[in-house]
């Protein structure tokens, strides 16, 4: 188009434009179009992140502490938690040493020398502490494999989960966008999970054309609202000549197609300070979750683009894999430190989701676990833990944790099944125990009673219409661990204020 047209068009297209704010909201008479349209502007779901520890590491009682059938607090022996890598001075009813090492300022009871809590204290503030709770399974799962079918991220998506660009991300190109598998049912491949692992991965994702370049982002949305409106009443006007059915489908079509560009323009006018993390006052610069030093670690740098996407509702949910969870190398040093890498990985995602003000839940995977011979590791590092010796699939658990902007979630128990008193599984104490795919089942049921919507787990059905595995509902009181959380109502997130 010659220059002076182009010059005459932004002209015209001015005339119509209002600027609202610097960031333009869409009009009162465009915003109800997006419904008829079928244009997803998020489900409303809590926002979900799997952290998938690859390797098999430790859970269980250095960390979410574990007990017998009456909760976290029903102790273990000292053998048993010797097994799980605490030597008799650092178990958590010990009365040598340093006394009680039991932490609960998180709800979940954690050994007070958790690295994971370490890690999260580390990048979560207090007051983002003191509004979290959480659960731990013990489960058996299979060590150093990926066939272990506990990722529970297809099912919380058929609870609902979905976002405004991408219905699932992670950050590996696999089926479940971590290490261990999805249930095989579970599988979507409509929504498989699109890899982010950086920024780029993410701001690529939009195309807003060269209107955004021409004018600023409020006259642009103005500019194609106004499109639509002048379509609209053209469109009245004319005819195709198709049959009537056919008609409107064609003129549907059109005036849809300037509804879908302004609703993009609007949210993702700006795509560098709408998705790229490293632009988020809230993520990095003074003040922020991460510095930029912290930034050129790929582990932090994976979380922070996966935690943009999904705490923001750009994508429903989505998997964290971080790799170096096979750490049995007689020392203590090395599972300690990568512990604390996936604590402050998970503490910035909560306080994340602090920032923004919506509620999110974490899950915490691996492929298995390890023991201790307890030989304890006297170095700085090892803290004088007992040293990891070998792999071991009946000392494994996953872990639950919530937190609410609004208040401190409630947990009915803080403890699904139970271990045996030598610091094993148990395998009959809940179905998840030894079963991966009913792990991911438990999960997807808590996922729904966030919401106030467990009673609908039964009807619950995936993408081949396979009924969910955990049975009649008379079963779920002891498999759901929260209560709905004070941000949701009517089965979505209350938006931030």
């Amino acid at each position: 188009m010659p220059q002076h047209r182009s010059s005459e068009l932004l002209r015209y297209f001015s005339l119509f434009a209002n600027p609202r704010k610097a960031y333009a909201d869409l009009a009162p008479d465009i915003l109800p179009l997006l419904t008829s349209c079928g244009i997803q502007a998020g489900a409303g779901k809590i926002p979900f992140i799997v952290f998938d520890l690859a390797g098999g590491g430790n859970i269980a009682g250095s960390n979410a502490l574990v007990g017998g059938k009456g909760g976290q607090l029903d102790f273990l022996t000292t053998a048993g938690y010797n097994k799980l890598g605490l030597p008799g001075n650092m178990i958590p009813n010990s009365s040598m040493g340093a006394g009680n090492f039991v932490d609960q300022s998180m709800g979940i009871a954690m050994h007070s020398d958790s690295a994971y809590l370490r890690g999260i204290k580390a990048r979560a503030s207090a007051s983002t502490v003191a509004n979290m709770n959480g659960s731990v399974i013990p489960s058996i799962s299979q060590t150093d494999t990926n066939l272990n079918q506990q990722n529970p991220l297809y099912g919380i998506h058929a609870a609902g989960a979905a976002g405004d660009l991408l219905v699932l991300i992670g950050t590996e190109a696999t089926a479940s966008g971590g290490n261990s598998m999805a249930p095989s049912y579970m599988i979507d491949p409509t929504v498989n999970p699109t890899v982010v692992t950086k920024p780029s991965d993410v701001t690529g994702l939009v195309n807003t054309g060269s209107l955004v370049g021409l004018l600023n982002q409020a006259d642009a949305v103005n500019v194609l609202e106004s499109v639509e409106r002048i379509s609209a009443a053209k469109l009245g006007q004319v005819s195709t000549g198709l049959p009537s059915a056919d008609d409107t489908k064609v003129k549907n079509l059109v005036q849809c197609s300037y509804v879908d560009s302004a609703y993009l323009v609007d949210k993702y006018g700006n795509a560098l300070q709408a998705l790229d993390p490293t632009q988020d006052p809230h993520i990095t610069g003074s003040g922020g979750i991460f510095s930029a030093a912290d930034l050129q670690n790929k582990d932090f740098l994976a979380t922070a683009s996966v935690m943009k996407m999904v705490i923001n509702g750009y994508a429903g949910g989505g998997t964290i894999e971080l790799g170096g969870y096979d750490y049995h190398d007689s020392t203590r040093a090395t599972g300690e430190g990568r512990d604390f890498m996936a604590g402050q990985c998970i503490g910035a995602c909560l306080e994340y989701a602090a920032r923004v003000g919506v509620p999110l839940m974490i899950c915490v995977i691996s492929d298995g676990s390890l023991v201790s011979s307890g030989m304890p590791d006297n170095s700085v590092g090892g803290r004088g833990k007992g040293a990891w010796m070998a792999d071991n699939t009946a000392t494994a658990a996953a872990l639950m944790l919530v937190f609410d902007p609004r208040s401190k979630p409630s947990a009915i128990m803080n403890q699904i099944g139970y271990y045996n008193s030598d610091g094993t599984v148990n395998a009959t104490g809940s179905p998840a125990a030894n079963s991966v795919t009913l792990l991911a089942e438990t999960m997807v049921l808590n996922y729904m009673a966030l919401h106030g919507l467990a009673g609908g787990f039964q009807a619950l059905t995936y993408i081949n219409g396979q009924p969910s595995g955990l049975g009649a509902a008379a079963s779920y009181d002891s498999l759901i661990a929260f209560g709905q959380v004070a941000s949701v109502s009517n089965g979505k997130i209350i938006p931030p204020s």
